[in-house]
């Protein structure tokens, strides 16, 4: 259940609701996981934005984007890293309505260790979080 947070300067998105959901449903196709409750509730995007007085790159410039992502150990093989990162660039950039914005988009991936995790008040290791998603499959 990735956390995904967009920190962006403030007017860059028109729709920051409609970029989340897709960077959330976009994150939940690169992990295979099925769309069952589990995974459509508890993953999740939020947009930060900020105004262009706060950041600056060394350069002095703050027009640039910086998405990170929360995931749990292992979730992401090398494949599934490049295309994430690929994907999550092209849709802030499409949301923001300028292409050139792929350039200043940095997309960090931070993995959770296990039991690193919370969910409803219980911090959930990978097997935990396997475990749990068969259980809700079988009840299906």
């Amino acid at each position: 259940m990735p956390m995904i947070d967009v920190y962006a300067p403030t007017g860059t998105f028109a729709d920051k609701h409609a970029l989340a959901q897709e960077l959330a449903q976009t994150i939940m196709r690169w992990e295979k996981v099925p769309a069952i409750p589990f995974f459509l509730d508890n993953t999740a995007a939020f947009i930060h934005e900020l105004g262009s007085d706060s950041f600056s790159t060394a350069g002095g410039g703050s027009t640039s984007v910086r998405v990170n992502v929360t995931t749990n150990a292992g979730a992401l093989d090398r494949e599934q890293q490049l295309g994430l990162v690929k994907d999550f660039t092209a849709l802030v950039a499409k949301a923001a309505g300028d292409p050139t914005l792929e350039e200043r988009t940095w997309v960090a991936l931070t993995e959770a260790v296990p039991g690193g995790w919370g969910i409803a008040g219980h911090a959930y290791t990978n097997e935990e979080i396997v475990q749990h998603v068969r259980e809700l499959l079988s009840k299906a």
